[in-house]
């Protein structure tokens, strides 16, 4: 069992959810670290789309997995990139933290992506536009986020500071039940 002192505040949810815009504003709201699994990988091994590339989705994963590992290792905030979820090690490892789904519709996550090249399970090609790629992505995800979650916010509306006291609200409160 995890003592409430050791347990991270988990955001997990799909592309263009803003995990990394709400993380970085909920940590200095907390007065805690802030840790991004995506900015983690990258740090140690290069672009993901680079990644991708070179060596494939599986291997990306693999290092991702470790990022998961040392992030809630270490605490605070910790941002999953959106297909964290896929491994069954990671969602049993959320069972000991705080996780927070960040849920996000299609036309708002449309206008954050926009044509982003560095998100490879985006690219374009001629069957599937990125948003509808998108969608069957999060449809095929959602029960993933949805069983690792302990709540949920919407981050399709509203000034983000407002959904950012939100979660900073609700995660005072859950530790003052522990």
């Amino acid at each position: 069992m995890t003592s409430a002192d050791s347990r991270a505040i988990v955001l997990v949810g799909p592309m263009g959810a803003g995990k990394t815009s709400i993380g970085k504003r909920l940590a200095k709201q907390l007065g805690t670290t802030f840790s991004d699994t995506d900015s983690l990988v990258v740090r140690e091994h290069g672009a993901i789309a680079d990644l991708f590339a070179a060596h494939g989705e599986p291997h990306f994963r693999r290092l991702e997995r470790d990022a998961v590992v040392a992030a809630l290792a270490r605490g605070g905030v910790v941002s999953l990139g959106g297909g964290a979820v896929l491994d069954g090690d990671t969602r049993r490892d959320l069972a000991s933290h705080d996780v927070v789904f960040l849920t996000v519709a299609p036309r708002v996550v449309a206008r954050r992506l926009g044509t982003d090249a560095k998100r490879p399970l985006l690219s374009a090609d001629d069957e599937e536009t990125p948003i509808a790629r998108w969608q069957r992505i999060y449809d095929a995800r959602r029960p993933l986020y949805d069983s690792v979650a302990d709540t949920t916010f919407d981050t399709s509306s509203g000034p983000l500071e407002m959904i950012v006291t939100a979660i900073a609200d609700w995660t005072r409160t859950r530790g003052e039940q522990t």
